[in-house]
């Protein structure tokens, strides 16, 4: 189950989502950081991840767009975040960050997703395709040992 809100963070409006997982945290942070696995839930597809605060993420969309974003927190198995940023020759006032956190909870592990996002007027969207996208994860993590 999904249950997402609307927060402020750092003054900026965010998106969050908490989705309780019955997979240990080690096997989520594989899914949320391996390229490999993180391209099958993510909306776009990872073609290079250096897993270090700091480290570079290549995006690609598929319909010839990279994207690239900076990792800004990578602490095995509990948090991950990184900006993403606007493909060049495009800029914006502040880039997107996102944040997924993971806490033990039972027998599994609590993820917490949260998108603060460049532009509140898209929130409606977004919120819908992070769903799309959870689901997708939680697809995934249930199908895979």
């Amino acid at each position: 189950m999904s249950a997402g809100n609307t927060i402020t963070l750092d003054g900026r409006p965010a998106l969050q989502f908490e989705r309780h997982l019955k997979h240990s945290r080690e096997k989520v942070w594989l899914a949320v950081t391996d390229p490999e696995h993180l391209s099958h839930w993510y909306p776009l597809r990872v073609t290079e991840l250096e897993p270090r605060a700091g480290g570079r993420i290549m995006f690609d969309d598929g319909e010839g767009t990279i994207y690239t974003a900076t990792i800004t927190r990578f602490d095995p198995p509990r948090l991950f975040a990184f900006d993403e940023h606007d493909p060049e020759g495009r800029e914006r006032e502040y880039d997107d960050h996102l944040r997924i956190e993971l806490h033990d909870e039972g027998a599994g592990c609590r993820l917490v997703f949260t998108h603060v996002m460049t532009d509140p007027s898209i929130a409606d969207g977004v919120f819908k395709g992070w769903t799309a996208c959870l689901d997708a994860l939680v697809t995934q993590l249930d199908t895979t040992e």
